[in-house]
Formats: structure tokens, sequence, C-alpha cells
């Protein structure tokens, strides 16, 4: 019998999803879900007939973020002295980011139940969230007496905003989907039994669009993010280049002016 599969890859078309598959630790992040999750991103980035990762939790939960026992009994992330404790970090849990950061493909996060601590940085990382109806987030670090060690300081604010971050990190408070709507820190709420189904859409949706295009698309984006205009616009001038010899730019032209539904090859 194989061993089960921290993470669960399967591919629809051009869609992959992502499942964290521990549910009986509610998908808190193991050394196991780290490294399926890091090996994925790479696997998706080397795959051009992926467009889009739509990532989830089996079970009740999308992730219940660190393992409290662990934190108890001094181990995995928790365990050694300052100095392997920074390594551990740097060399284990913020490989997610890091990864997430540099995934090639648009990402969607569908939530189900509770996206707490890491769990919810994790759904942060993805570029577009679905919660259910009853999914909860949390900054809850504070609960524990940590700091968000994967990112969640750097992602939160850039979403939903430096006072509502400060907000959910000082208080550590459960944000149900409809407040979470609100602040912007979801971008749909949909019935629980409908979640990955209105992910999947959306993901179909994405995955349709020309795939060299669509991924320089999420890089200038992205990359543009932190630089000034002007090397921002130098950027998408030689990604301008780079499409406009590509067989699906020329397709997409030719199927507008003869009203039809392109077929892009990824070339």
């Amino acid at each position: 019998m194989s061993e089960k599969e921290a993470v669960i890859y399967a591919q629809e078309g051009g869609v992959v999803t992502l499942t964290l598959n521990e549910p009986e630790t509610r998908n808190a992040i193991s050394d196991s879900i780290i490294e399926a999750l890091t090996a994925a991103c790479d696997r998706v980035n080397k795959d051009m007939s992926v467009s889009c990762v739509v990532v989830t939790g089996a079970g009740k939960s999308f992730s219940s973020g660190g393992n409290v026992k662990e934190m108890r009994d001094r181990t995995g992330l928790f365990g050694g002295n300052p100095a392997e404790i920074r390594r551990g970090y740097q060399h284990g849990i913020q490989r997610i980011p890091e990864a997430f950061y540099k995934i090639e493909v648009p990402t969607i996060a569908a939530v189900n139940g509770y996206a707490v601590g890491a769990g919810c940085d994790l759904s942060l990382m993805c570029d577009i969230r679905f919660a259910a109806e009853d999914a909860e987030f949390a900054e809850s670090f504070l609960r524990v007496g940590l700091v968000s060690g994967d990112g969640g300081g750097w992602f939160l604010p850039r979403i939903v905003g430096l006072s509502r971050a400060l907000e959910m990190t000082y208080t550590g408070d459960f944000v149900k989907a409809k407040q979470a709507l609100e602040w912007g820190l979801t971008s749909y709420v949909v019935p629980a039994e409908s979640l990955m189904d209105e992910a999947m859409k959306m993901a179909r949706r994405i995955a349709a669009q020309p795939p060299h295009s669509l991924r320089l698309c999420k890089k200038l984006i992205r990359e543009g993010y932190s630089m000034s205009l002007s090397a921002a616009l130098e950027m998408a001038a030689g990604m301008q280049a780079q499409v406009q010899h590509t067989h699906d730019q020329h397709e997409a032209v030719m199927a507008f002016f003869e009203k039809r539904k392109p077929n892009f090859i990824g070339r």
C-alpha cells in the first residue's frame, strides 16, 4: 500500500488542483506538506500545459497552520536553539511563500472551514480567494505567543490594508467569511457545497487564456508592484516583443476578426 500523499496533485485540462491532504491535523503545515507544495510549484512552472492552480484542503479545514503539539513539545519548527530555529524556518516553511511568489501561473485559494495562522497566510499567497460561507480566517500567531514566520506580515497588509492587518494581528480574532469579503480578504463567498465548483469555473476561465502571455501578465503585475514606472514600462516592452512573436497571439487576433473561439497551443 502506497504512502498517503501530503498534497494531492490533480490536473484537469489546464487547471491543477492542490489539495492539502492531512485532515487528521486539519492540514497543519507539516514537513511533508512543505515538501509537496514547493515541489508542486516547481512542477507547474516547468509544465506549459498548466495555466491555473487551485489550492484547497481535505476535510473540514483549509489549514490550521502550525502544529500546536509541536509547539508544546518543542519539536519540528519549534525545536532547537535560536540559530537552529532560524535556519529551520528559512529552509522549511518559508520555502512556501517563496515558491508561491515565484509560481508563474495564476493561483486561487478555495478556503473551506478554518484558515488559521500559517493556513491563513497560505491563502494570502494565492492571487484570488474563494471562501465557503462557513470559512473563517485568523492571523492568530499572538494567541500562541508567536509572530508570523511565513510571510503573513508581508502579504496581509498588501491585501487588506495596514490598519486591518494590524487589527487582525493584534487581536488574533476569527474573521468570518462575510466580514472577510467586506475587508477584501476574500474575493468571493459561496455556499460550502459549491466552493470547488465556483473556484474551478474561475480557474477554467483563466486557463482558457494564451499560456505564455498569461504567465507574463502575472509576472508583469507581481514584479511591477515594487518597481519604478520606468522600469515596469521597460519590462512590459520586452514582454510585448516576446508575445507578439508567438503563435497564440496571432491566433487571438485572427479569432477576434473571424468571430470564433481561439485555439491556443502554448506556442
